[in-house]
């Protein structure tokens, strides 16, 4: 009988996430942090001397969060913070691999958030209302993405993303830096936001 395929991963920390069975005392914000550091999005495929990370990308997407919702408590925006922060572990796929995927995909993106989100003192799944939000601050971080650094014209990110309020990205930039900066800015922030939180 052949053994069973390994679903789990040593983290850095020493912790082994399983990835059929993820639990929060297996979850650590220095291995979230340093994985999505290391993260390339757009498949690495964008303009500069460092690739642009999922870690800096969920930086800017919790700052459009709170532009766009500037009452929000916390709480919510620690969960834009962690929107991405399954991709640690399973990395950033575009879109049109999720799709090659299918619905496996979005199972096991749910078991790794939701457990992320009970680590850190969030619910399991958030709000529909908030999570909205979130996907509209997603999208005016990837037409940032997309007309800064990934060779596309505005009008054809407008297509994908649609147009962001000018309001909402006034001076806001793309920031490309090396890993190592982005994961310290990262865990500082997380910290910053549990702080907030009462945690």
């Amino acid at each position: 009988m052949a053994p069973q395929p390994r679903a789990w991963q040593r983290m850095l920390s020493g912790r082994r996430l399983d990835l059929l069975d993820p639990t929060p005392v297996d979850i650590e914000i220095e291995d979230i942090a340093h994985g999505l550091a290391f993260v390339a999005r757009w498949n690495g495929q964008t303009h500069g001397d460092y690739a642009y990370s999922v870690a800096e990308h969920s930086l800017l997407v919790e700052t459009l969060f709170g532009r766009i919702t500037p009452k929000a408590p916390a709480k919510w925006r620690l969960a834009a913070l962690l929107h991405d922060a399954p991709e640690y572990v399973i990395g950033d796929m575009i879109s049109p691999v999720k799709a090659a995927v299918g619905p496996d995909y979005g199972a096991l993106d749910e078991r790794l958030t939701a457990a992320i989100h009970i680590r850190f003192g969030l619910p399991a799944a958030i709000p529909a209302s908030v999570k909205k939000q979130i996907k509209r601050a997603d999208r005016i971080s990837a037409f940032m993405e997309a007309t800064q650094i990934a060779g596309f014209a505005a009008s054809e990110a407008a297509r994908f993303f649609g147009t962001p309020d000018p309001r909402l990205i006034e001076g806001l930039g793309i920031v490309l830096r090396p890993p190592v900066e982005t994961r310290s800015e990262f865990t500082a922030r997380h910290a910053e936001l549990l702080e907030q939180m009462g945690g």
